[in-house]
C-alpha cells in the first residue's frame, strides 16, 4: 500500500486553453488554483504545500502571494517538463500523508503558443548537455528523436501507421465530445491523418501534440478530510517515479533496449505499491505528447506484452466503449498540451463520474506522464 493512499484530491481547476491567451504564465498559474480551491471548498488560506514545474522557476512566492495563500511549510519543483505532472501531484501527496502540510496544490500554467517558449527553440542550450549527442546529428526537436524511436518500433514489431492513426482518431473522438478541448468541433478521419504533412517521418502532423496556453491545478488533503469536502475524492492510491538505468532523456540510444523507457521502471514500483494492477485499471489517461508514446506505454504499464502495443489500439480498443479507454478528453493530442497536467484532471473527473466520455464503473483511473523522459505516474480510486 503506497503511503498516498490516505490522500486525495479533492479540487481541480483549469483555465481556459487557447494560442495567445493575453493572461501571464503567473495569471493563469492562479486562476487555476483560485478555481481549484473553490472547487474543493477550501479557502486559500487554508493552503500549507505547494508543487510545481521546475519550468516555473521563483513561482511559489509569487503564487502565495497572489492567490491569499497560508503559512507555506511544503514546497518542491519536479524536473523534465512532461514527466512532472503526476510527480508534482504526488510529491505534494506524499507531503500530506507525512505531515509536512495539510492542504497541499499542485499546478502547472503554459504560455506554449509562443515559438520563442520552447525549449528546443533556444539555439543556445540546443547542444547541451544530452542535446550533444543527438542534436549536432540533425535531431533538432523532440518529435525528431521521437521520431528515430517509432522507426525502430516499426522495424523490430511490424507496428504501422495505421497504429498510430488509431491513437489519434481516439483522442479526437473524445476529444469531439469535451467542449473545452481545442479540437472539439473539428474531427479527424482516418483519410484526413493519412494525406497529412510529416513532420518527421514517420510521424506526420496529426502525431502530434497542440502547442496550448493555459493552467491547471488540483487540491489535495487527507481522505478524512476530503470526506466532508463538496467533491467526490479520488484517492491517490499509488504514486511512482522512474528513472531507468542508463537512460538517456528522449533518444535512449546507450542502453541495451532503446524502447523500454521509463514507463517501464515507474510502472514497477507503481503496481508494487498498489492494490490493483493492470487488469483492474478501467481507464487510462496515457501521455501523448506523441502518438507512438501511447503504445509504448500500453506496453510498460503491463496492458499488453512487447510488440503488441500497435495491435492493441485495433477495432476501436481505447475508444469508448473499447477495452481501456485512454485520454478520454482529448489529452495533449486534441484537448490540450500543457504538459500532461490535463490528464491528472481528467483522470479526477473519471473517479467523480463527470467526464464528457465518463466509463461506466470506472472506480480505478491511471495517469501517466511523459514517456521518453525520466517520468511519474499515479493510479487514482474511488474512495473505498
Amino acid at each position: 500500500m503506497s503511503a498516498t493512499s490516505n490522500t486525495a484530491i479533492v479540487g481541480i481547476g483549469q483555465t481556459e486553453f487557447g494560442k495567445g491567451l493575453a493572461a501571464s504564465e503567473l495569471s493563469l498559474a492562479c486562476q487555476a488554483i483560485a478555481l481549484a480551491l473553490e472547487d474543493a471548498g477550501i479557502a486559500p488560506g487554508e493552503v500549507d504545500g505547494l508543487a510545481s514545474f521546475t519550468l516555473e522557476p521563483f513561482r511559489e512566492v509569487e503564487v502565495a502571494r497572489s492567490v491569499g495563500l497560508g503559512d507555506i511549510t511544503f514546497f518542491s519543483q519536479v524536473g523534465y517538463g512532461g514527466g512532472a505532472a503526476c510527480g508534482v501531484v504526488g510529491q505534494a501527496a506524499l507531503a500530506v500523508a507525512t505531515g509536512q502540510c495539510n492542504v497541499a496544490v499542485a499546478w502547472r500554467a503554459r504560455k506554449r503558443s509562443s515559438a520563442a517558449s520552447r525549449p528546443w527553440a533556444q539555439v543556445n542550450s540546443r547542444i547541451s548537455d544530452n542535446g550533444q549527442w543527438s542534436r549536432v546529428f540533425g535531431l533538432l526537436r523532440p518529435v525528431d528523436e521521437i521520431a528515430m524511436l517509432t522507426r525502430r518500433y516499426m522495424y523490430e514489431y511490424g507496428a504501422t501507421r495505421d497504429h498510430l492513426a488509431n491513437v489519434a482518431i481516439a483522442a479526437r473522438k473524445h476529444a469531439n465530445r469535451n467542449p473545452n478541448a481545442m479540437m472539439y468541433d473539428k474531427p479527424l478521419s482516418r483519410e484526413q491523418y493519412m494525406d497529412a504533412r510529416w513532420i518527421s517521418e514517420p510521424l506526420c502532423l496529426f502525431d502530434n501534440c497542440l502547442e496550448t496556453d493555459g493552467g491547471l491545478a488540483v487540491v489535495i488533503t487527507s481522505v478524512d478530510r476530503a470526506r466532508d469536502l463538496a467533491q467526490r475524492p479520488a484517492v491517490v492510491h499509488s504514486f511512482a517515479q522512474g528513472l531507468p538505468r542508463q537512460h538517456q532523456t528522449m533518444t535512449n540510444f546507450f542502453t541495451a533496449d532503446p524502447l523500454r523507457g521509463p514507463a517501464w521502471a515507474t510502472a514497477d514500483k507503481l503496481w508494487a505499491n498498489a492494490d490493483v494492477g493492470p487488469a483492474d485499471v478501467k481507464v487510462a489517461q496515457l501521455y501523448d505528447a506523441f502518438s507512438p508514446l501511447i503504445i509504448l506505454s500500453l506496453e510498460g504499464y503491463g496492458f499488453c506484452a512487447r510488440g503488441e502495443g500497435g495491435p492493441f489500439t485495433d477495432d476501436g480498443a481505447i475508444e469508448l466503449g473499447g477495452r481501456l479507454p485512454v485520454n478520454t478528453a482529448g489529452a495533449g493530442m486534441s484537448e490540450a498540451y500543457v504538459h500532461g497536467f490535463n490528464l491528472v484532471l481528467e483522470g479526477v473527473r473519471q473517479i467523480r463520474g463527470t467526464s464528457t466520455a465518463q466509463v461506466v464503473g470506472a472506480d480505478v483511473s491511471l495517469v501517466t506522464s511523459g514517456e521518453g523522459v525520466p517520468t511519474s505516474a499515479l493510479v487514482l480510486t474511488e474512495d473505498r
